[in-house]
Formats: structure tokens, sequence, C-alpha cells
């Protein structure tokens, strides 16, 4: 069993916001204009600059090390122990609201532009969806998508809780980022975990995959009983890069995989580009999703 690191290593970020500012770097948003290009020596002039940007450089030195842990110690027989830990649901029973406020106690005192709480950068993304005229079931897939970063509540370091997800127990792919940092994880030297297909077998399907272990496993198994078939798939994998967006592991893949891979596509703008300063009004908007919440949910889930 890889041991866990120190207390303070664990949480190297300033703010978990760091990583999704992150992936707004290596993933710039498709409906923005393409940066200019502009004359690189030894380049063709005709290419783009954002060809040639090493993203992984570029990046802070917190987020760097965040990586470096996460990489390092999300192994196969990590995730296991923690489904065991986390997936049987006893901890506590509250609502969907209850567990947004709940959530709150998750301070970023990090930006000094913004006091958002968690629950208003929840209704943010909701509001989006509600704009663009979403279905109702989305939206609320919106508002619910981050409340499994209550994990960082109940002691979880940064790495085991956000970050991009990817399969355990077979090969690491390239196109995972930082990928050399693959290198400390000992998985990679494990016969039985190091191969293509390695514990899984070819069109096994993700749901037979563990991958690695974070909020989106959790609040998907929160919410499996309550909402629709696309809506636990962006749940599980919203944060699942080398899928949707590098086209990796199609070899796991089954016919739903295939089929969810398009709601998972569409989902992603919602969760990437819609943060901004502006503050939702909580008070004016608690009863559309007090009543939206309990066109799906219960008044008490386990959590």
């Amino acid at each position: 069993m890889t041991s866990a690191p120190s207390p303070n290593s664990a949480t190297p970020l300033d703010s978990l916001d760091e990583v999704e500012d992150f992936y707004k770097t290596r993933y710039p948003d498709p409906s923005q204009p393409a940066p200019e290009p502009k004359p690189k020596v030894g380049h063709a002039p005709d290419k783009k600059e954002t060809e040639f940007r090493n993203y992984e450089a570029d990046a802070r030195p917190t987020v760097r090390e965040f990586y470096r842990l996460n990489h390092t110690f999300q192994t196969y027989e990590f995730g296991v122990e923690k489904r065991k830990q986390y997936l049987g649901l006893n901890r506590m029973q509250m609502g969907i609201w209850e567990a947004a406020e709940y959530l709150n106690q998750l301070v970023d005192d990090s930006d000094p532009d913004t006091d958002m709480s968690q629950l208003e950068h929840l209704l943010q993304t909701a509001e989006h969806l509600r704009k663009d005229g979403k279905p109702r079931w989305m939206i609320l897939t919106g508002f619910v998508h981050d409340l499994g970063k209550i994990l960082c509540l109940w002691g979880e370091p940064q790495w085991a809780v956000v970050g991009d997800t990817f399969p355990t127990g077979c090969a690491f792919s390239p196109k995972i980022v930082f990928p050399k940092f693959f290198e400390a994880n000992p998985d990679t030297i494990d016969s039985r975990y190091n191969t293509k297909f390695g514990v899984y077998t070819e069109g096994c399907g993700l749901d037979a995959v563990n991958l690695s272990w974070g909020h989106d496993e959790y609040i998907y198994q929160v919410s499996k009983d309550y909402l629709p078939l696309p809506a636990l798939y962006m749940l599980r994998y919203h944060s699942f890069y080398p899928w949707h967006r590098e086209g990796e592991y199609g070899h796991l893949l089954n016919a739903q995989d295939r089929e969810q891979l398009q709601a998972v596509k569409d989902f992603n703008p919602y969760d990437l580009y819609t943060k901004s300063h502006g503050k939702p009004d909580v008070k004016a908007l608690r009863p559309f999703y007090e009543e939206l919440i309990a066109e799906f949910f219960p008044a008490k889930i386990r959590w």
C-alpha cells in the first residue's frame, strides 16, 4: 500500500481553483478566438503559437507539485481503499441544498478579488445552464457537480479530491497532463497494472474501470439513484479529460460510453468556462433551486 505524503506536502495549492485555471490554459475555450500567431525563431511562420506552448512548463509551481503528488499516490490500490472507506455512504444524511451550505466551510482566502462562497460557485454554473435553456435535470447537474469536494472537509488531501481523473489498474496514457510524474507511481512497475489492459478487458465499459479517486466519483455515487443517465456521466467523468478531450482509452469503452460521450462534452464548457466574479443572488435563487432539487432528490440523502 502506498504511503501518504506528509500533511504539508498534501496541500500545495493555495486554492482548488488553481487546477481549474490550469485547465483553461491547457484546454482553451473553443468558442473564443484563437490567439494571433507570433513568429518564432526556428518555427514555420504559418503555425499557431499555441502549437508550441509548453503548458506544463508555464504552470505554477503549486500546480506542478499538486500533479506530482496526484500522479505519485493515485494508485489502483489507493482507489480501492477509498471506495471502501466512502462508498458505504454512512458519514452523514443531508439534503442537496444543505450539502451546498455545508461545503461553504471550504473557505478560499487566496483570491483578494472575490469572496465567492462555494455555494455561489455552484449557482454560477447552474445559472449559465439555465440561461441557455438546458433541461432541468442538466441545470441541477451543474448545481451538484462539485459537491463531492466535501471530501476536503473530511481530511482528504487535495490530490485525492480534485484534478484530472484517469484509469488506474492499466497503463497511464502519455496524454495525461504531466505524464513524467507517473514514473514515481509504483503501478508503473507492477506487471498487474502497467499493460494496455491491465486488470480490465477490451470493451469492458467505464463502469468497470476504477478511475483515480476524487470528487467526481464520490458525487456520482451519491447521486446515481436520482438523476438520468446523461447527468450521471457528466458527474462521474467531467474531470476525465484524457477521454473527453484527448480521445484516449477507447479500448475500454462500451457502446453506452460512446453514446454518452457527447453529454460529457456538452457539459464541459459549463464546468470550465462559466466561473466569473459576478456573484449570484443566493436568497433570490434559493426557491427555484429548492423546488428543482425536490423534483429529483428526496429531502435527505446519504453521504
